[in-house]
């Protein structure tokens, strides 16, 4: 019997590679390669690892706080798999390409399961143009004097996307200094009214050619209104004219409203995402 190839950590000198695969699929690959254009490949800067299978990397993984299987058929993913397994898990998630991430989770739900939830069919849409409908004009970057307004709102939309309070289990002062981060980069948006965040939304990964929308939420008394329309057309009209970006998202199959929002705005579907809460 053939011995599986295994999965191997990439260094500097695979970076061109690297470069040819996430420039391959730059929407699935934005998370990704946001992180390795600002740090490179090394895992200290990179804040985790990127895996290769093959010669010519026919399969790429990020393992960090999410695994991110990028690319790769089956052999590739149960080699990731492997590695995954002889190490203490770290990741809270796998997130990335449908075809990719159910067949890695085939591959470690016996030793990691059972999941939190599998989200197996999100669509990743776009949007390389003006938006549809015209922005929110009160839609704005948060200033960082206004973290401590902008963080209710933003614990409220992880609670309720991801189910789980971010500040539980004394995760309050990292999820605080995170949200804190995107707003120092001038990447959370927001409109607020009577001092409070009526909408917010974030560009949680930027790349050379494509920021990634996620954190949409709209206060409970104001759904419906059309706020989260307008809202997200302003954060993508930034990205598309502002940035010369094209703006991302993934969005879950049951959320009817958003995903009617969003094709309102212009973003059309290109491919399916997946993810597993562990």
């Amino acid at each position: 019997m053939l011995k599986l190839a295994g999965a191997r950590l990439l260094e500097e000198r695979d970076a061109m590679l690297v470069r040819s695969v996430l420039d391959s699929a730059p929407v699935a690959a934005c998370m990704v390669a946001a992180r390795v254009e600002e740090a490179g490949i090394h895992p200290l800067r990179l804040g985790g690892e990127l895996w290769g299978y093959g010669s010519k990397l026919t399969g790429m993984c990020f393992s960090g706080a999410n695994l991110i299987p990028l690319r790769g058929g089956p052999d590739a993913m149960r080699a990731f798999a492997d590695r995954a397994l002889r190490r203490r898990r770290v990741c809270s998630s796998l997130v990335g390409p449908t075809e990719q991430v159910l067949a890695l989770w085939d591959e470690v739900a016996a030793q990691w399961g059972p999941a939190r939830e599998v989200r197996a069919e999100q669509p990743l849409m776009v949007l390389a143009e003006s938006p549809h409908v015209a922005p929110d004009p009160l839609v704005r970057q948060v200033r960082p004097d206004e973290l401590e307004r902008y963080l209710p709102a933003a614990i409220a939309m992880f609670t309720e996307e991801v189910g789980v309070d971010p500040c539980s289990d004394g995760g309050a002062a990292s999820y605080r200094a995170r949200v804190a981060d995107l707003i120092a980069s001038g990447r959370a948006f927001a409109r607020f009214e009577g001092g409070e965040v009526v909408f917010k939304a974030e560009i949680g990964a930027l790349s050379r050619t494509v920021g990634q929308i996620q954190g949409v939420w709209v206060h409970p008394d104001r759904r419906s209104t059309g706020l989260g329309t307008a809202g997200t057309a302003a954060v993508a009209d930034r990205l598309v004219r502002g940035l010369g970006r094209t703006a991302s998202l993934y969005v879950n199959d049951y959320n009817v409203a958003a995903r009617l929002a969003y094709r309102k705005v212009g973003f059309r579907r290109i491919g399916s995402f997946a993810t597993v809460l562990l």
